[in-house]
C-alpha cells in the first residue's frame, strides 16, 4: 500500500468533487471511516488540496527525550527536508492541541519544496502566517506553544492516525472548506472515476430542488428523473 504511485491526472480528478461526494463514493465501496474528526478544519476559507500523504508521528514528550536541536537527527526536521513535491504532510498529534506541531518557518519550507498541504489533528503555532503561505493547511486548533513542550517527533512515513482516521503513507489526502478526507491509495483511481459523475448528478438534483421540485422521485432519483438527468447532461455545455 505504501509503494503504490498515483498518476497526477487522478490527483487532479480528486480535486474536483467535494469531500462530501468523496465520502459518499467511499461508503459505496464499503469504507466509511475516512473523514477526519476532532475539529480538523482549514485555517481559512477557500482552501483546496489533494496529494499523497507523507506521514509524521508524534508521541508524548518526556523530559529524558529532550536533546539539543539538531536538524540532521530530529525526525521532524528530517521529514521536512524529505517531503516531495505534491505530497501532503500529515501529522499525528494524538488530538492534543496543547502545543503547536509546527510553525510558519517549517510550513514555508515544505511549501517551497512543493508540498500540496499540511494537516494535523493537533495545533499550529504562527497559524495566521501558515494560512497565507499558499498551500492547504488544516488543523484542530491554534496554539503558540512550541511543539517540544508536549510532542516528541517519533517516526516518519509509517501508518498513523489523524483526526481518528488511519493514514498510510501514499494515501491520497483531499481537503476542501468542509475538512479532510483520506482516500485509500488502492481505491484512488476508482473513487476518482466515480466521484465526477456523482458530483454532476448532485448538481442536477440541486438545480431541480431550487426550481421547486419535490425530493420524492428526485432524491434518490427514480427512472423518470434519471431519464431527465440524461437529457440534461447531454444538453449541458462541455466547456
Amino acid at each position: 500500500m505504501t509503494n503504490q504511485k498515483i498518476a497526477k491526472e487522478i490527483i487532479q480528478q480528486l480535486l474536483i468533487p467535494s469531500t462530501a461526494t468523496l465520502t459518499s463514493v467511499l461508503r459505496g465501496l464499503g469504507v466509511t471511516r475516512t473523514f477526519m474528526h476532532g475539529g480538523v478544519a482549514p485555517l481559512k476559507k477557500g482552501m483546496k488540496m489533494a496529494g499523497p500523504a507523507y506521514t509524521l508521528r508524534y508521541i508524548p514528550a518526556r523530559e529524558d527525550l529532550d536533546a539539543p536541536m539538531d536538524n540532521l537527527t530530529d525526525i521532524q526536521r528530517i521529514g521536512i527536508e524529505q517531503i516531495g513535491a505534491g505530497e501532503v504532510l500529515v501529522i499525528d498529534a494524538r488530538g492534543d492541541t496543547r502545543a503547536g506541531t509546527m510553525g510558519s518557518i517549517l510550513a514555508t519550507r515544505i511549501f517551497k519544496r512543493g508540498a500540496a498541504g499540511v494537516v494535523t489533528d493537533g495545533a499550529y503555532r504562527d497559524s495566521p502566517g501558515i494560512a497565507e503561505i499558499g498551500m492547504g493547511a488544516y488543523a484542530a486548533a491554534m496554539n503558540a506553544h512550541t511543539n517540544k513542550t508536549i510532542h516528541y517527533p517519533s517516526e516518519i512515513q509509517v501508518p498513523i492516525a489523524c483526526g481518528e482516521v488511519a493514514v498510510f503513507p501514499g494515501d491520497i489526502i483531499v481537503g476542501d472548506d468542509e475538512g479532510v478526507v483520506v482516500v485509500p491509495v488502492r481505491l484512488a483511481e476508482e473513487v476518482a472515476a466515480a466521484a465526477a459523475p456523482m458530483e454532476e448528478k448532485e448538481r442536477f438534483i440541486m438545480e431541480k430542488i431550487h426550481a421547486g421540485a419535490s425530493i420524492i422521485g428526485m432524491y434518490p432519483m427514480d427512472e423518470k428523473a434519471e431519464a431527465e438527468f440524461d437529457n440534461w447532461r447531454g444538453a449541458a455545455p462541455t466547456g
